[in-house]
C-alpha cells in the first residue's frame, strides 16, 4: 500500500487521542484502520495542548500502532482544533450613512467587518491576562440587520440615515494552532489540512442537504460539550459548555470514593451491561453496587448536563430546533437523549446519536470505532479531501504576507479583517461642510463626495466579496476624503433672480467675488418695496440633516412663503389613508403616524412595498399610491 494514496487523520482529544487511516474508493471514504490511546496524564484540558511532550507521546503510539497494522510509513496527517476553545461574540454595530445614496453590497460588508473587528476588540478586553492572545475570525453570522433601526431582512438598494447588523462572531486562538502544529513536528509529521472539530463532525454527521433544517450538533467529550447549529443551508453558530462526562464520573469518584479510572469504567459498563458491578474504593473495601443505585447516584449530574446543553442551544438559537444530534462518547451516557427532548418540547424521535451507521458513503472496515466517538475523526478526514489538503490560505495585501484559516469559505473582506484595515477607509467621505448663517437661520453646505477605495485582485479590479485562493495578491487604494464645500458671494446672489436686494457679510459690503467662510453672517435687504414676487431657494448642494422632515421643505432666502398643508389618500394593505398632517410632502416612513403598526416588537423581517415593488422608507408618496406592509417570518423558525 502506497501511504501517498491513503488519508491519516488524528482526532487529539482531551481524553484519548484516535487516530484513523482510509483511502477515497468509489466516492466513498473506506476506513482500513483506526487506534485508540488514551493520555497517561492530563497533558491536554478543554481540548487545549498543555504539556506538547506528553500528548506527542500519546500521538506517536497511535501513529505507530496503525502503521504496524497496514505495514505502512505515514508521513502526513490531518487534525483539527478543539470547538471547545472557540470564543463567541454577539453583538450590535451601527453605522450612520449618507440619506442620498443608494446602499450597495460594498457598503454592507464594510458594516460586517467593523462589527468583526469590534467584536475582536471587545473579546480581547474581556479576556483574562493569561488568555489574552490573537484571534482568528472562523466564521460569523449575521441575525439581523436594520435599516433606522428597524429590522430588515436585506440592506441592499434601500436608501436610509443609518444602518446596523446583529452579528455573531466565533474565533479560534493563534495558540491552539500553534502547540498543535507543535504536536505534529514533534512525531515527525507534516500537517495536510486543519479544520475545527464542529465543522469536521458536521460534514459527515449533517451533509449538506440537511442544512436547509434547523438543526443542532452536540459532541459530548470529557470536558466539554461543544454545539454547532445549522439554518438556511449553513452552519450559523458554535457554542460551547463546559459540562460533559466528566462531571459525571467526578460525582461516582466523590460517592463511592474511588479513583477517576475506576469511576470511568463503572461509567461506561452502565451502557453495556445489565449486571451488578464489583469494584474497589481507595481504602481496600470491595463494593458491588446494582446499575439501577449507579443510575440513580448519578441522575443529578445528568440532569445537569442536559439542562445546560438545552440552554445554551436556545440561546444562540432563539428556539428549539428541529432535531438534535448527539455525538462523542458522552453522548451514550444513560437517558440524556430523554432529558433533552423534554427540556426542547421535542418528540423523542428527534434527538438521535450519530455514529457511523448514519454516515452517508463512509465505509468502516474495522470495528475498532463504532459508536459516536467515531464521527469526529471519520469527520477529520473528509474535510481533509474536500479541502485538498489546504488548512491555511497563503495570500498577500499590499505585498505584506498572512495566512486566513481555510475553515469556510474566504474573500477580501476577511484578509483586510485580519490585517485590521479600517472599514471607515472603504468608502470616500464628504468633503468638509460650510455653515453659515443667511437672514438669521442656519445653513450647511455639504462638500463633494470623496473617492472610494480602489481594490485589486492579482491587478484585476475586486470587490470585498471576491473571493481568495492560496497565492493572491491584493492591493488595496484608501478613499480619499472629497473637497470642502465652497461657496462665493456671487454665486448665492444667482439664486435671487429679478430680485432687487443689498446684501452684507458680518455687517459690511463686500466683493461680490467673496468666498463664503465657517460661521459668516449674511444679510439680504430687499431694496425695491414695490417688489412682492419671492423665489423660493431651492438647490442640492443645501443639506438640512437635523430630522427628517428637513430633508422634504423648501427653502426660501429672504422671506419663506409658507405653503398650505397637502392632503393625501393612499391604501395601506387595502385600506384607505388620508394622511393631513402640517406638512407639504410625505414619505414612506410617515404612513407609520396614521397606522397601527408596532415597529418596536420586530415579528420577523420586515417588507415594505410602494406600488408592488420594494421600497424605502424615505420613498416620496403621492397619492393614490398602493403601500403594502408586513412581517416576513417565513426564516424566524
Amino acid at each position: 500500500m502506497d501511504a501517498n494514496n491513503v488519508i491519516f487523520a488524528l482526532d487529539i482529544g482531551t481524553r484519548s487521542i484516535i487516530g484513523i487511516v482510509g483511502v477515497l474508493e468509489n466516492n466513498k471514504f473506506k476506513v482500513l484502520a483506526a487506534d485508540v490511546n488514551e493520555h497517561n496524564s492530563r497533558s491536554m484540558i478543554d481540548g487545549q495542548v498543555h504539556d506538547i511532550e506528553q500528548v506527542a507521546a500519546t500521538a506517536i503510539k497511535v501513529k505507530k500502532n496503525l502503521e504496524t497494522k497496514l505495514n505502512i510509513k505515514l508521513k502526513k496527517v490531518a487534525i483539527a482544533a478543539a470547538g471547545r476553545v472557540l470564543k463567541t461574540k454577539q453583538l450590535k454595530i451601527d453605522m450612520k450613512i449618507d440619506m442620498d445614496k443608494e446602499i450597495d453590497r460594498e457598503l454592507v460588508k464594510s458594516l460586517e467587518m467593523e462589527g468583526i473587528q469590534l467584536a475582536q476588540r471587545q473579546l480581547h478586553e474581556e479576556l483574562d491576562e493569561h488568555e489574552k492572545t490573537p484571534y482568528y475570525c472562523v466564521g460569523y453570522d449575521i441575525i439581523n440587520y436594520y435599516l433606522n433601526n428597524y429590522v430588515m431582512s436585506s440592506l441592499v438598494g434601500h436608501k436610509g440615515k443609518s444602518i446596523g447588523a446583529d452579528i455573531l462572531a466565533t474565533f479560534l486562538p493563534h495558540t491552539v494552532v500553534d502547540s498543535l502544529y507543535a504536536v505534529i513536528e514533534r512525531i515527525g509529521l507534516e500537517v495536510v489540512s486543519l479544520t475545527l472539530e464542529p465543522i469536521a463532525a458536521i460534514n459527515v454527521a449533517i451533509p449538506q442537504d440537511l442544512r436547509l433544517l434547523n438543526l443542532a450538533l452536540v459532541d459530548i467529550g470529557a470536558g466539554t460539550s461543544d454545539i454547532a447549529l445549522t439554518k438556511n443551508g449553513s452552519v450559523v453558530a458554535y457554542a460551547m459548555v463546559p459540562v460533559a462526562g466528566d462531571e459525571i464520573t467526578e460525582i461516582l469518584c466523590q460517592h463511592y470514593l474511588i479513583d477517576f479510572n475506576t469511576a470511568e469504567k463503572i461509567k461506561t459498563s452502565l451502557s453495556t451491561s445489565n449486571n451488578d458491578i464489583t469494584f474497589t474504593d481507595i481504602i481496600g473495601i470491595k463494593h458491588v453496587a446494582s446499575i439501577e443505585e449507579i443510575k440513580t447516584i448519578i441522575r443529578p449530574a445528568i440532569i445537569n448536563l442536559a439542562s445546560v446543553i438545552c440552554d445554551k442551544i436556545l440561546k444562540y438559537n432563539g428556539k428549539s430546533p428541529n432535531a438534535v444530534f448527539l455525538i462523542g462518547g458522552g453522548s451514550q451516557i444513560n437517558e440524556l437523549t430523554e432529558l433533552i427532548a423534554n427540556h426542547l418540547h421535542l418528540p423523542l424521535e428527534r434527538v438521535a446519536i450519530r455514529d457511523k451507521r448514519a454516515l452517508q458513503n463512509v465505509r468502516m472496515t474495522t470495528k475498532k470505532l463504532d459508536g459516536p466517538d467515531a464521527i469526529t475523526p471519520i469527520g477529520i478526514a473528509v474535510t481533509s479531501l474536500l479541502q485538498q489538503g489546504q488548512d491555511f490560505l497563503s495570500v498577500t495585501v499590499n505585498d505584506k504576507p498572512i495566512q486566513l484559516l481555510n475553515s469556510r469559505k474566504l474573500n477580501i473582506s476577511d484578509a483586510l479583517t485580519l490585517i485590521g484595515f479600517n472599514p471607515g477607509d472603504l468608502f470616500g467621505k464628504l468633503g468638509n461642510s460650510l455653515h453659515f448663517q443667511l437672514n438669521g437661520e442656519q445653513k450647511t453646505l455639504k462638500g463633494k463626495y470623496g473617492k472610494s477605495a480602489e481594490i485589486t485582485l492579482n491587478d484585476k479590479p475586486a470587490s470585498l466579496e471576491s473571493p481568495l485562493k492560496s497565492g493572491d495578491s491584493i492591493h488595496i487604494k484608501p478613499a480619499e476624503k472629497g473637497e470642502p464645500a465652497k461657496l462665493t458671494l456671487i454665486e448665492l446672489i444667482e439664486y435671487y433672480a429679478d430680485t432687487n436686494y443689498s446684501i452684507t457679510v458680518n455687517g459690511n459690503v463686500v466683493d461680490n467675488n467673496y468666498v463664503i467662510r465657517q460661521g459668516d453672517v449674511i444679510e439680504t435687504i430687499q431694496s425695491s418695496p414695490e417688489e412682492v414676487e419671492i423665489d423660493q431657494f431651492e438647490t442640492e448642494d443645501f443639506d438640512y440633516e437635523d430630522n427628517m422632515e428637513d430633508m422634504t421643505e423648501e427653502h426660501v432666502i429672504v422671506n419663506k412663503v409658507p405653503l398650505p398643508p397637502v392632503e393625501l389618500e393612499i391604501s395601506v394593505n387595502d385600506e384607505t389613508v388620508m394622511l393631513n398632517g402640517n406638512k407639504q410632502q410625505y414619505i414612506f416612513v410617515d404612513i407609520f403616524d396614521y397606522i397601527d403598526f408596532d415597529l418596536s416588537k420586530p415579528k420577523g423581517a420586515i417588507v415594505l412595498k410602494l406600488n408592488g415593488r420594494p421600497a424605502a422608507f424615505t420613498d416620496i408618496l403621492k397619492k393614490g399610491d398602493q403601500l403594502e406592509i408586513y412581517w416576513d417570518n417565513q426564516n424566524m423558525e
